[in-house]
């Protein structure tokens, strides 16, 4: 039996950014327009945390259950070191999917219900991107669900759940903030470039290569502080959002010298702090 631990480890908790970043910029977003409703944005969060830590455990579990994580160098997967049974760590991703699901029919009652189809979409992608029998994930499709679901979906989503429609402001907003995501993954499958090259997982990162995907990691950075630029026309108060500048500089340093392995996971930890940083700046310059 995993210890609670043990478990905690395995929801990969620093990848959580990538969830409450954009629930939060949402909400500033909303704030903005002088239309917040805190319980609606709460459970935006608790919606998009349940599909992260769902997601987390359900690629535990199916790149366990086909031998990809048996050597690995990041961080403690429940069922590739044997710690968890695949049937404990499967029933606490669709576990997490169903709690997810509540939360959302929940917002879809007192909006819309076209809601259960997009939460349903999403349930989907979190599962058929490791699982099924032709995974997109192994088909390096990984970045731009990412950039999909935890950017677009999840800031436009929350700003809809509060303001009940669907402002420019939020598009534009989501973009930074898919792309701060993307980079999270980026560097994930960066350090993972040899043991997926071997186990037949082709992500992203194994078809550029070493030296394009480093560079497709500090792109993202870029991209995302010339977003806020953009976003700072009509809203002038998000430029403090380029002070997160300060937090994107060691990862990214670490990155472009040829970082690899354990050196990859305190750059992972690094980007996630860049991403809470960059959230907080700009969920506050959105809402002023």
């Amino acid at each position: 039996m995993a210890t609670l631990s043990q478990w905690v480890a395995g929801s990969r908790p620093r990848t959580l950014p990538n969830s409450i970043v954009p629930v939060a910029v949402g909400t500033g977003v909303a704030i903005g327009y002088g239309h917040f409703v805190w319980w609606r944005a709460l459970l935006a969060l608790v919606v998009a945390m349940l599909l992260q830590i769902g997601v987390n455990y359900a690629n535990d579990y199916s790149d366990g259950i086909r031998g990809t994580d048996e050597v690995r160098v990041g961080p403690m997967r429940l069922v590739g070191s044997k710690v968890a049974p695949p049937k404990q760590v499967l029933a606490a991703a669709f576990g997490c999917f169903a709690l997810a699901a509540v939360a959302g029919l929940v917002l879809a009652a007192v909006t819309t219900w076209w809601l259960v189809l997009i939460g349903a979409v999403a349930i989907a992608a979190a599962w058929f991107y490791t699982g099924g029998s032709r995974p997109y994930g192994y088909r390096a499709l990984g970045e731009l669900s990412v950039f999909v679901f935890f950017g677009l979906v999840s800031v436009v989503g929350t700003a809809y759940v509060q303001l009940e429609s669907l402002p420019w402001a939020a598009w534009v907003a989501s973009v930074p903030v898919g792309l701060l995501s993307c980079s999270m993954l980026v560097v994930n499958n960066l350090r993972d470039i040899p043991t997926d090259a071997k186990s037949g997982k082709r992500t992203l990162a194994v078809l550029l290569g070493d030296w394009r995907t480093r560079v497709l990691y500090s792109g993202c950075f870029v991209a995302a502080f010339l977003c806020v630029l953009v976003v700072a026309v009509s809203r002038p108060w998000a430029m403090i959002t380029l002070l997160s500048a300060l937090w994107a500089i060691a990862p990214n340093a670490k990155v472009l010298r040829g970082a690899k392995g354990p050196a990859l996971i305190a750059v992972l930890g690094e980007t996630g702090r860049l991403q809470i940083i960059f959230g907080a700046l700009f969920t506050l310059g959105l809402a002023l």
